[in-house]
This record gives C-alpha cells, sequence and structure tokens, in this order.
C-alpha cells in the first residue's frame, strides 16, 4: 500500500536455518588453539537466518546483538531482503511455497499473515504463548488480530502503525478537542465539526482522507464501516463526506499525500493519515506552514485501521524453538524498548506506551489521543486471498462513492469479501 513508502517501508527481514561450526579453519592445526571454553560456546551455537530489509536506524541491528549477547545457545544473523514491500512479498511468497527451510523468522505486512498462514507457511504460536504465560492483550490489538487466521495466533507485533485523526487544534474549540481526544464522538459528529469549522484561519477543507481506488480506499472502507460491522452505514458515510461542500472536488483522486500536503499547507482543518504525517510536521518539511503547536490528534471514532509488520515462524524451520525464542525476545518488552529507542519505531508491547525512554524517542506518544488511538486499533480483512478481497472492496466502494447508486450491491460484495466468501 502506498502509506509503507512514507512509513512501514523501513523494514523486513530473513532467516535461515543452519548450525554454524565456527572455529574450524582448513588451517587450525597450524594455528595456536583458542581457549576451549571460547571454542565449545561458539562451535554450539545454531545460527537463526532472519530475512529483513534495510533498515535506516540502528534499531534492528542493535536488537539482533543483544539478543546474541544474551544467551549463548543461538546466533541471529540478518539477511537483507529489499526494501520494495511487493518484492519482498513476491521473494518470501516463492521461497515458502517451495516447502524451503531457508527463512527461520519472517517479517511480514500485517495483511500477509492471513496469506501465509492460510497457505500453512506460518507456525502457530498459541502454545509457546501460553508457556511464556503471554496474553494477546499484552500487544496492540490490531496488530494480533491482522496474525489471527481461524482462532490460531500466528504473528506477533514488530512495529505497529495505525490510522490517527489530524485536527488544527487552533482552531476547534476546546470542548470539541477534548472530545476528539477521548475518542467519544462518531463520524456524524465529525462531519457536523468539518462543515462548523471550515473557512476558519483560511481553511478550505473540512476533512481529507484517502478516496481513491488503491489499498487506501480498503483501510478507510475497514474504518468507516467498523471491521465492516456496517458495512451499509460505512459506506453511506463516505458518500455524505464526498458530496458535502465543504470537501475538495477531487477527493475521491486523494491518497496520502494529496491527503497531508492539504492539511501540513493549512488548508484542512480535519485529516486521516498515518503517523509518519507528523513527522513531516515535527520536522518542518519543505512546503510545511502548519507548525506542531496548532496540530492535535485523536483516535477515529471506530478505531484506525492497523499497518506495520508482523513477526512470525516459517512452518518449515528447522530451528522452530531457536526462532520462537528470538520472536519471544524482539516482540516482548525489552527488544520493544531496542526498536523504540533506537529507531523511533512504535512499540507493539503495550506496556512501553507509558514507558519514559520510549516517549522520550516518540513525539507522539506525549499526545493522550494518539496514546487512545494506540489502544483502539482494528485490522483489515485476515483473508487468504487479501489482494482479491482488496481489490474487491476497492472497487466496490470507489464505484458507489463515485456515483451514489448501486449501493445495495456493493454492501453484498463486500462483506462477502471482507468474510472471505
Amino acid at each position: 500500500m502506498q502509506k509503507k513508502k512514507w512509513f512501514t517501508k523501513l523494514l523486513a527481514f530473513s532467516f535461515a536455518a543452519s548450525i554454524a561450526l565456527t572455529g574450524c579453519s582448513s588451517d587450525a592445526s597450524t594455528e595456536k588453539p583458542k581457549p576451549a571454553d571460547k571454542d565449545n560456546s561458539t562451535e554450539k551455537q545454531i545460527v537463526l537466518k532472519f530475512a529483513a530489509q534495510n533498515d535506516n536506524t540502528p534499531a534492528t541491528q542493535k536488537l539482533i546483538d543483544a539478543f546474541n549477547q544474551k544467551q549463548n545457545k543461538y546466533k541471529v544473523e540478518w539477511t537483507q531482503m529489499t526494501n520494495d514491500s511487493a518484492q519482498m512479498h513476491d521473494q518470501l511468497l516463492n521461497s515458502l511455497s517451495s516447502g524451503s527451510s531457508d527463512y527461520d523468522v519472517l517479517s511480514m505486512d500485517v495483511v500477509w499473515a492471513g496469506e501465509f498462514a492460510g497457505a500453512g507457511y506460518l507456525e502457530p504460536l498459541d502454545v509457546n504463548m501460553n508457556k511464556a504465560g503471554l496474553n494477546k492483550t499484552d500487544f496492540n490489538s490490531g496488530s494480533m488480530t491482522s496474525g489471527n487466521y481461524k482462532g490460531k495466533q500466528y504473528t506477533l507485533p514488530f512495529f505497529p502503525d495505525l490510522g490517527l485523526l489530524y485536527f488544527r487544534k487552533d482552531i476547534v474549540s476546546a470542548e470539541d478537542a477534548a472530545k476528539l481526544e477521548s475518542g467519544s464522538y462518531t463520524y456524524d459528529d465529525l462531519y457536523n465539526m468539518a462543515k462548523t469549522y471550515t473557512g476558519k484561519n483560511k481553511t478550505k477543507y473540512g476533512f481529507v482522507y484517502q478516496s481513491k481506488q488503491y489499498e487506501g480506499l480498503t483501510v478507510n472502507v475497514t474504518e468507516f464501516s467498523k471491521s465492516y460491522q456496517d458495512v451499509k452505514a460505512g459506506l453511506e458515510t463516505m458518500y455524505k463526506f464526498t458530496q458535502a461542500p465543504f470537501e475538495p472536488k477531487d477527493l475521491l483522486n486523494f491518497m496520502e499525500g494529496e491527503t497531508h500536503t492539504n492539511f501540513e499547507q493549512g488548508n484542512a482543518v480535519f485529516s486521516r493519515n498515518w503517523p509518519y504525517a507528523f513527522g513531516r510536521i515535527n520536522g518542518k518539511e519543505d512546503g510545511v506552514t502548519v507548525t506542531v503547536d496548532q496540530v492535535g490528534i485523536a483516535p477515529l471514532p471506530n478505531g484506525g485501521s492497523v499497518g506495520g509488520w508482523l513477526l512470525g515462524i516459517n512452518k518449515n524451520s528447522k530451528q522452530l524453538d531457536g526462532a520462537w525464542e528470538f520472536i519471544n525476545y524482539a516482540a516482548g518488552e525489552e527488544g520493544q524498548k531496542i526498536m523504540s529507542t533506537e529507531g523511533g519505531y512504535l512499540p507493539g508491547f503495550n506496556t512501553l506506551l507509558n514507558n519514559d525512554e520510549v516517549k522520550a524517542k516518540n513525539v507522539m506518544l506525549s499526545y493522550p489521543g494518539f496514546q487512545k488511538a494506540l489502544t483502539t486499533t482494528i485490522a483489515r480483512p485476515v483473508s487468504p486471498e487479501y489482494s482479491k478481497t482488496s481489490d474487491t472492496i476497492q472497487v466496490q466502494a470507489h464505484k458507489y462513492l463515485s456515483s451514489g447508486a448501486g449501493l445495495d450491491e456493493a454492501v453484498k460484495a463486500i462483506e462477502a469479501a471482507a468474510k472471505g466468501e
């Protein structure tokens, strides 16, 4: 999806299982032997290969180093894959579908989990979680839902991304701002606020979001329909916004770029986008005229769709125990703290949301509305054929939003797609 080019395209991972017989060189007989205790500990190490895209921060390498130093049994090796998420998906799929054990631990986009689990490529984590005393509620809810297929948990969060509502707190009243930050408002409330505040401080639009026929539209349909609990009401509300006089006339062509540009340049009062948009404002990127002190953050009315990355185990790994040990560490409190403090990633382990060191590295965590949003995340459909599912949702929703006709047909098709029918 397009937003990964802004935020979640940072990571990916590749793992292959093999025994590392180190300390045994061909000319060992001519060298002075090393101390026996060091030789033995090294020779016993089992190599776990972890496939990941390049990380532009030191976080991933520091995570791996910390795990390797923590124990002597396993040694994680990071094989970097392409930064193109579509290509990475295909590389993983080609390997997994061949039955290869090259990768032990997989880093996956949230929408791949259902596909890989449905095809039988992933090892369920439930038994290991129970043994470790881990509960699903320990982790980001939307991320966990994204990796739950037919009642079994196949992934843990690596780092979440999520949909948010940005608003101009220099325009919105203190009373409305508090209502937004608490999450105790509806899309109808948002519509009325947009109508009321459009035009203030030279704004032209009420609420901008992603409506073009692409993955971003599937994300927004998920949010408006509350994870497909009420598709009809969700589509009707989206159409109401599309037709509103305070909306851009080309809203149905909006992707993330058009959305953040209009908000950060002061054109819109409200904006639905991902955390990267705050980073642009906070970093004073070129063209940004809105300042951080003019921006508020709130959860979306029905919860924000989760993006980001997950960790799972290759079913054919020859080192299932070691793969679990690494995932347990990487997704747990210690590993997530490294990712958050060294790379600025959002933690998927919930207790870290109030950790002072983590908050110091993640400016958004100081916003009450952002904290609330992290606890109300929702997931897109978890499907073994996600691309087909998303395509149906996009096509049907955009057709209705473009014409206002065929609502019942669109609802029926979208509901069936979301259920995997």
